[in-house]
């Protein structure tokens, strides 16, 4: 198999799903070594940027997806102006910043951070599966720990944690990412439209 071959499959394969693809699950659909798939997608981006493609291969929370570049999100966004991504609300991004650096953390110590209950907050989290629990604490009680997912690096379109700007800006950054895809990353060409629906944000506290 040529590495023309190999990347036209790479290409087919992140078209049609609508996930995130790992290296390793590219390889083993492919029947190629990691190495060739990493160099598959190379030659597609530069393909792409040759030709003047409105789209690249992306590399977010351990996989690669098709995404149209920031210039053209305008036009993208159109196709969905009857729908709403489903934004979190503020006290949701509060809590799921506090986690995002302190992780993994208490439902008790979120609040103290917080002063004011986080049940709601938490459970919409959880919820879609922007945290998860990761274990109990070790003191009485036994109270949960959390931390964030593989999902949270993928709907803020970061590959992983080390991504993320410091610790007082990281609120402002995650209130940017979820209100609009396309001001400070890529807007989706394929993959999970589950925040492409028509929702308001939700009223926890």
């Amino acid at each position: 198999m040529t590495q023309d071959e190999t990347a036209k499959i790479v290409e087919a394969l992140l078209f049609a799903a609508n996930t995130p693809l790992s290296l390793s699950r590219l390889a083993q659909l492919a029947g190629k070594e990691p190495l060739a798939i990493i160099q598959a997608i190379e030659k597609l981006n530069q393909d792409y940027e040759t030709t003047g493609r409105t789209f690249r291969i992306h590399q977010v929370s351990s996989g690669y997806q098709l995404y149209t570049l920031p210039d053209y999100g305008q036009w993208v966004r159109s196709l969905f102006q009857h729908t709403h991504r489903t934004r979190l609300s503020k006290p949701s991004l509060e809590v799921l910043a506090i986690i995002a650096y302190e992780q993994p953390i208490t439902k008790p110590e979120i609040e103290k951070l917080r002063g004011v209950d986080s049940s709601g907050p938490i459970l919409t989290l959880l919820e879609r599966k922007l945290i998860q629990v990761a274990g109990r604490a070790k003191r009485p009680g036994g109270p949960f720990l959390y931390r964030t997912t593989k999902e949270f690096l993928r709907y803020f379109g970061i590959n992983d944690l080390s991504d993320l700007p410091r610790k007082e800006d990281l609120e402002d950054f995650l209130i940017r990412r979820d209100q609009s895809t396309t001001d400070e990353g890529p807007l989706k060409l394929v993959g999970t439209m589950e925040s492409q629906v028509d929702k308001t944000a939700e009223g926890d506290q």
